[in-house]
């Protein structure tokens, strides 16, 4: 079992090159991790600042931890250094104290520097007291007081330094934030030795005086991958006596590759839970602790796993759409290799059934189906963390689809007249989606009416534009299947080919939903209608004002797809034609529609 942590190789390739001494921890790090026993050998679990502190506690290396509210804590065997450097620091200045106080005329006598002990007591409960002295053990090393090199683990530094402009802050934040600004800005400590680790959820957490100086550094600690999973378990089962180890039901393997994204105390939760209980672990037990825990991780408002309860075979009409989605579509959804698409969009006009058809696509996939509902935050700095924690869960859970409707109202533009919000999240979606070590893991398809609001940037190949599919109303063969499917078991006997003929062509140009509207009021009935009642039905049902919106989002929709098989008439498609729905578009843009 390999105890050997990224991160940490990372981290301290960082500080021994001297690279930095400003750096900042972020990602998983309210989680276990592999460790082994300096004494027995063994491996064992512990916490994050318990796992540096053993790892960089070298000869010639000084631990120092400090989280809001608790103690500084120095490592025994190093208090009494520590003690006697600060002690030859404050010497210095106490005689300048002591002049500046005979200056004012104060008394001198009752004048007594408290030591380092009373100094640390005395800052429990005041950060900044805090800080200040953490600065001045690093002073103390930088002036050869202390022969070791100080490293200093700040937990919780996203509480120590909140995030968000200095006028809005407390008092106390403020001067925090400024005083580890001037501290990590000083020469001499970037030329010195010693480092300060801040360890924060996200990085995005941190305030951006301090995240985003130039000399600060940060890394990131992943999830735990399927072969940390699997090591977990064994030595889980392990700890185990013999009447609790767990059942056979699954094997280690499964559970390991089953529960990606999960944390090690989350899977401790889990198999704890099945031991407990002597019982075998299901698969369905493992996937819903999966959903429960990144949902609650990142927030029910934000993504939520979709289990759509119909497929391709319940999509009415549709034919050449269906036949491309599971002839080609679906298999480089599921492909890992070089065909295995990045991303797509689906455009087309609102109440064409874009969301129906593409969830039973997801209905089809047998893969994990995200769906984002909102990665906007209306607190300052948190659109930034959300997608930090998405960004994790993504590489943790393997193959996905990430199903976002209404791409539109999520991801915007990246141009001057973008909010800076909008501006981050649309790059960093940009970004994620062209990952080449994303590629045959996550598929994004974003569902738009409005394909033309997405960033160009989106839209290119290797993005969503590698496949942009137009969901139009239905014409021919599927205006026919959508109209015996609005009329199915509610008419009162057969339809003669006449009667179909008038009932088509009062429904010429009616959409999915318009077709899903009449069948509502035609079930609504109690009793089987004739068909001139039916027709009366369809004359009385005025549509809504909406029809030049509707043909504005067609003709995006037509302009923006890549393929001219799922055109209407790929044969008839050329650059002249595109013109003309350019023209078009342009003539009702003029008309003030949008």
């Amino acid at each position: 079992m390999t105890t050997d942590h990224s991160f940490l190789r990372e981290a301290g390739r960082i500080i021994n090159a001297g690279q930095s001494r400003s750096l900042i921890l972020h990602g998983n790090v309210h989680d276990l991790f592999a460790t082994e026993c300096v004494e027995s050998g063994e491996i064992d679990y512990v916490d994050l600042g318990s796992l540096l502190e053993s790892r960089w506690s070298l000869a010639g290396n000084i631990i120092i931890r400090y989280e809001l509210n608790g103690l500084i804590r120095i490592p025994s065997r190093s208090v009494e250094s520590v003690k006697k450097a600060w002690d030859q620091l404050r010497g210095v200045d106490d005689r300048d104290e002591r002049a500046i106080r005979e200056m004012l005329g104060k008394k001198v006598e009752k004048f007594a520097a408290p030591n380092l002990t009373d100094r640390i007591r005395g800052a429990v409960g005041d950060s900044v007291q805090a800080l200040e002295i953490l600065r001045q053990i690093t002073l103390c090393s930088r002036q050869g007081l202390i022969e070791s090199r100080v490293i200093i683990l700040i937990d919780n530094a996203d509480v120590i330094l909140p995030e968000g402009p200095l006028v809005n802050l407390s008092e106390n934040d403020r001067i925090r934030v400024c005083k580890i600004q001037d501290w990590f800005s000083e020469p001499s400590f970037a030329k010195g030795e010693d480092t300060v680790v801040l360890i924060a959820e996200a990085e995005s957490l941190i305030n951006h005086r301090v995240s985003r100086l130039p000399q600060v550094l940060s890394v990131e600690i992943g999830s735990p991958d399927v072969d940390a999973r699997k090591n977990f378990i064994q030595w889980f089962n392990a700890t185990l006596p013999e009447n609790r180890k767990l059942k056979r039901g699954m094997s280690q393997a499964e559970i390991a590759g089953l529960s990606a994204g999960l944390s090690l105390y989350a899977l401790q939760q889990l198999l704890k839970g099945a031991a407990y209980r002597n019982e075998s672990l299901r698969p369905e037990d493992v996937v819903e602790k999966v959903e429960s825990f990144i949902v609650d991780q990142i927030g029910e408002e934000v993504i939520e796993f979709k289990k759509p309860g119909h497929g391709l075979k319940d999509v009415v009409g549709f034919a050449r759409l269906k036949s491309y989605l599971k002839n080609d579509f679906i298999p480089r959804i599921r492909s890992t290799d070089v065909s295995a698409l990045s991303g797509a969009a689906v455009a087309g006009p609102i109440g064409s059934g874009k969301s129906f058809v593409f969830e039973a696509v997801a209905g089809e996939l047998g893969i994990v189906v995200i769906t984002i509902k909102n990665i906007r935050s209306q607190w300052f700095g948190q659109t930034d963390v959300l997608f930090e924690k998405l960004k994790r869960v993504l590489e943790s859970v393997g193959r996905a689809l990430i199903f976002i409707d209404e791409a539109d109202t999520q991801f915007g533009g990246v141009g001057r007249n973008a909010h800076s919000t909008e501006r981050r999240l649309t790059g960093k979606v940009q970004a994620l989606m062209s990952d080449p070590a994303m590629k045959g893991k996550v598929t994004w398809l974003l569902i738009t009416a409005r394909i033309h609001l997405l960033s160009p940037d989106i839209r290119r190949p290797g993005r969503a534009g590698s496949l942009i599919i137009p969901v139009l109303d239905p014409e021919g063969g599927d205006h026919e299947a959508f109209l015996k499917w609005s009329l199915k078991g509610v008419v009162d006997g057969e339809i003669s080919a006449k009667e179909m003929d008038r009932l088509r062509e009062k429904t010429e140009g009616y959409s999915a939903a318009q077709f899903a509207n009449l069948r509502g009021e035609l079930c609504s009935h109690p009793e089987k209608l004739s068909i001139e009642a039916v027709e009366t039905l369809i004359d009385d049902m005025i549509p809504p004002d909406i029809a030049q919106t509707r043909r504005y989002q067609t003709l995006q929709a037509l302009v923006n797809c890549t393929r001219k098989s799922l055109l209407d008439d790929p044969r008839g498609f050329s650059e002249t034609r595109r013109k003309e729905w350019r023209d078009e578009i342009a003539f009702l843009e003029r008309l003030g529609v949008e």
